[in-house]
This record gives C-alpha cells, structure tokens and sequence, in this order.
C-alpha cells in the first residue's frame, strides 16, 4: 500500500504508527488526525470475519478527513451517509492532542459511540474531540466499529459479536501506538454513551479486552444483551427479507446497504414476534451483544459481580429523563394511554407484580410518566445503577452520577434526556444534533454545566477521582449534574428498590 499525504499551507504534524507514517493537521492549538486505518476493511472474505490487523504502507499517510461510516441503519439518515461516503475504510481512528510526539505520557479516553447498535460512525461533528484534548490535557481517541447485522447479528460461519472484537482491535491499535501522539498507553480510559455505554460494559466482560484500558465511563448504559437463540431468531427474519439464510456463505456477496435496509425492514415491524422476542421487539432493538460464551462470557452485571472488574475504576450514571427523547420520537409525548402505560409496565417491568409496585411508589403518576419511568428504568436507568452496585458488590470502586439539568431545547420539553450528556461532555454545545437539543445559544447555565462535567471526566481519566466520593450500598451518593451541581443520596429511590433484585439476564428466545 502506497500512500502520499495531501499538500496543505503551514507545518502538519507527522507521527509514525505500526503501519507507517501518518501526517495530520492543526486546528486551534491541537494536532488532529482523521481516518487511519486500524484494521482491514472488513468486505471481500474478511466479510463478518473478526478484524484483521491493518496492513502496513509505503509513503505518508494523509490523516485529514474521516474514514467512510460502515453501513448503516436508516435512522436519522445515517444509511444515506454511508452510502454517500467513498471506501471501504470503515476501520478507522481519530486522534486529537495537544502533544503528539512520545514522551508527554498524557491520559488517554477513547470514546464509543452510541446508536442502539445499528447506527454510529465517529466523524459527526459532536464527537470532535478538540475542545476536550485541549481544555482537559488528554488524548481523545474516536473510531468506526461494524453495526447492524455487519457487526451484531447471528450469522452462521462467523465470530458473533464483530462489533465488538473492532472494539478490542481499536484499543490494541491505542495500545501499540498512542505513545507517539504523546499519550500513556498505561492510563487510558473508555467512555461511550447508549449503545457506546453498552459496549464498555460489555468490554469489562470480555476477556479478549482484559488489560486494554485501566478506567472505564458508562453514559446511559444500554441493558439489551441477547441470548444465542434469541439473536439467531433475528438474523434469520433479517436474512429472510433477502430469501436468504443467516449464514456467511448466502450473506457475504449481499451489498451492504441492501443487508442494512434488511435489518431495517425488520427493525420497524418487530411487534409481530413479540411473544417470541420479548421486550427488545416492543422497543424495536433488532440488535445488541450476545452472550455467546466465548467473546462475552456473561453478561457485564454477573462479570462484575464476580470480580471481573475489580481493578477498573469506573464512573457510570445517567440522565433523568432517559426516555422521553424515544417518546418524542414515537409521537407518543403528552400523548399515552392508559392501555399503553399498562402494557409497557406488563412488558418493561421486573416480576409479576410490577405494575403495582410502580403505581404505588408513584401514586401520582399518570400513563405519561408511569410509560416513561418503567421504559426509562429498564432500558437505560437501572442497567447503570446495577453496573455500579456488582462493581461494589465485588470489592471494586464505582462513582455514580445523574444528569438533572432540563435542557432549553425544543422548549424545554425534553427535561434530562437520552442523549443530552453527549454535546456537555464533549464541550460541542452548537454543533452535532444533540445540540439541538440545547437550543440555539449561547447559554451561560450549558457552559458551566459542561465545564464541570467535561472536568470530572478528564480528571477521572487522569487520576481516578471524578470529584465525589464512590458509591457503596450505604449512603449510596451520586453526583447529581444540574444548576447547581450537588451531592446527594442515589435520587431513583423508587425505581433502586422496585429492580433491586433484578439481575439483567441474557434476553431469552420465549418460544418456537
């Protein structure tokens, strides 16, 4: 592979990786570089195999632009993105640091998008990682992982969970290589949101990422993690669309976007297996990791429960309002039945009897709220909490935070959602489309706000001490991100006790 870098006005930093030379840009006082390969493009017969180590180069390679997004989902757009973009490159890192070179030792935080893990690529502009490299003394890593079917489903002939294992291939890529952007490859720390929250859980499952990163950060952990039979039942409705079977042999020469749009066709009518699916099916959550014993052992709660993370310090939390964005999106704000709120706390809720523990923790909720609580709770709200409470359980340290601050966008209507940590914690409150979620500004409460969060999240990456003691089963304390800021007792009371023994199993297939 030969490559020469672009021609541009003025010095650009140059490093040299395992593979060869990359020359970057600067932009405000920090050297950026975009779209270097760590991994095979993943088509041809690398296909739904794990990823192959990058091959090396002739040349410099010009890291000025993103890597094309790896087939995606319709939400939002996205599919029309990744259609757009040229390559094959979806394997790709970015770096921003305000040192490249080896010898700076600065602390280092890789971040994982989220998406419901079927859409995600790191070149969206909120992700830009400048201001938090800049403001907050670290390396900031982004990268592309496999989504959709291309990364989660079940495929027969093919390692599950690809999306992952490109995770793993990103760390050992930071590992080998982020000394010469002038980062320690013995402090980093992954930080990821939604989907992104559910993937670092699961890397403090998975044996395969053991040593890869010393500290974690879990936004909003996403509690969907599918049993073999459950996510073979999905793959083989998604390869169905196509009249094929879920297999690498009859998947493997389908375009990608046709295998996505697959994926989609069955993402928007999973209600019809909802006896057989479960939960994921009224939530339409088509894909997620699977416990296949091998790449994901367990699930993230037992892992930890039985020490699997004890040495990892972790910082995990969420939003209040985690789901009233999902609600919004469904059309359903102001606007759920009492039939529905009743079906979501028979379908979301933990037991038997979980609809009557809401109703009387909450006595005054109505459908809106109680719809809210249970799917906020099961989806988003307690995987967190349960991931902090098994990394005590065992011995290990866990500080818990809740994002209180009801964001002025869309007049107000959101409060604390799904998705608003994303732009305070980057510190890109304008830019991206979460920052719609702010609104148009500038607003002196969202700066400060995104100051002291973007300060605890470098100072923990740094030193392991966000700002507030850890949690523990007694006082259970929580950093609660609002205006102001303050430290109280775990405020979910209701919710901690209605799941406190709940264990966040594996998904089941329910039927035939």
């Amino acid at each position: 592979m030969t490559v020469v870098a672009s021609e541009a006005s003025g010095p650009q930093p140059e490093v040299r990786v395992t593979a060869g030379a990359v020359r970057g840009t600067r932009e405000d006082g920090v050297a950026v570089f975009r779209g270097i390969p760590f991994a095979e493009p993943p088509v041809g017969p690398l296909r739904f195999a794990a990823p192959r180590p990058v091959r090396t180069w002739d040349g410099v390679w010009a890291a000025l632009s993103y890597g094309p997004p790896p087939p995606q989902g319709g939400h939002f757009g996205m599919d029309a993105l990744a259609r757009d973009a040229a390559g094959d490159d979806w394997l790709t890192v970015n770096v921003w640091t305000s040192e490249p070179g080896p010898g700076a030792g600065l602390p280092v935080m890789v971040w994982i998008q989220g998406g419901a893990y079927s859409i995600g690529t790191s070149g969206l502009p909120e992700y830009d990682g400048g201001r938090l490299a800049r403001d907050g003394g670290v390396v900031v890593v982004t990268f592309n992982y496999r989504v959709g079917l291309e990364g989660f489903g079940q495929i027969e002939g093919a390692p599950a969970n690809r999306g992952l294992l490109d995770q793993v291939a990103a760390l050992e890529w930071v590992r080998d290589n982020i000394r010469a952007f002038g980062g320690d490859p013995g402090r980093v720390t992954v930080f990821g949101q939604s989907a992104g929250a559910g993937s670092v859980a699961a890397l403090l499952a998975m044996p395969r990422a053991a040593g890869l990163f010393g500290r974690a950060v879990a936004q909003s952990v996403q509690g969907t993690f599918f049993s073999p039979e459950l996510a073979a039942a999905i793959a083989s409705a998604c390869a169905a669309e196509l009249g094929l079977r879920p297999t690498s042999a009859d998947l493997s020469g389908v375009d990608p976007a046709r295998l996505s749009a697959a994926g989609d066709a069955v993402g928007v009518k999973m209600d019809r297996w909802a006896d057989r699916w479960g939960p994921v099916a009224h939530r339409a959550i088509p894909f997620s990791p699977v416990v296949d014993g091998e790449t994901l052992p367990v699930t993230p709660w037992q892992a930890l429960a039985e020490g699997a993370g004890r040495d990892i310090e972790l910082l995990v939390g969420h939003t209040r309002d985690e789901t009233r964005l999902l609600t919004a999106l469904d059309g359903l704000l102001g606007q759920v039945t009492a039939e529905q709120a009743q079906t979501a706390l028979d379908v979301f809720g933990p037991g038997q009897d979980a609809a009557h523990r809401y109703r009387e923790a909450f006595p005054a909720a109505g459908p809106d709220e109680l719809y809210e609580l249970v799917g906020s709770d099961w989806l988003f709200r307690m995987p967190s909490l349960h991931l902090a409470r098994a990394q005590t359980a065992a011995g290990g340290r866990a500080h818990v935070y809740e994002l209180t601050w009801s964001a002025p966008g869309m007049g107000g209507a959101l409060g604390a959602c799904h998705g608003l940590d994303v732009p305070l914690v980057f510190g890109n409150l304008e830019r991206g489309r979460p920052a719609v979620l702010i609104g148009e500004g500038p607003f002196p409460e969202a700066e400060e706000l995104s100051a002291r969060m973007r300060g605890a999240w470098t100072a923990f990456a740094a030193h392991g001490d966000p700002g507030w003691p850890a949690y523990d089963t007694g006082q259970r304390l929580a950093q609660l991100f609002g205006t102001p800021p303050a430290l109280a007792a775990y405020p979910e009371e209701a919710s901690r006790l209605i799941w406190q023994d709940h264990v966040f199993p594996a998904l089941p297939l329910l039927g035939p």
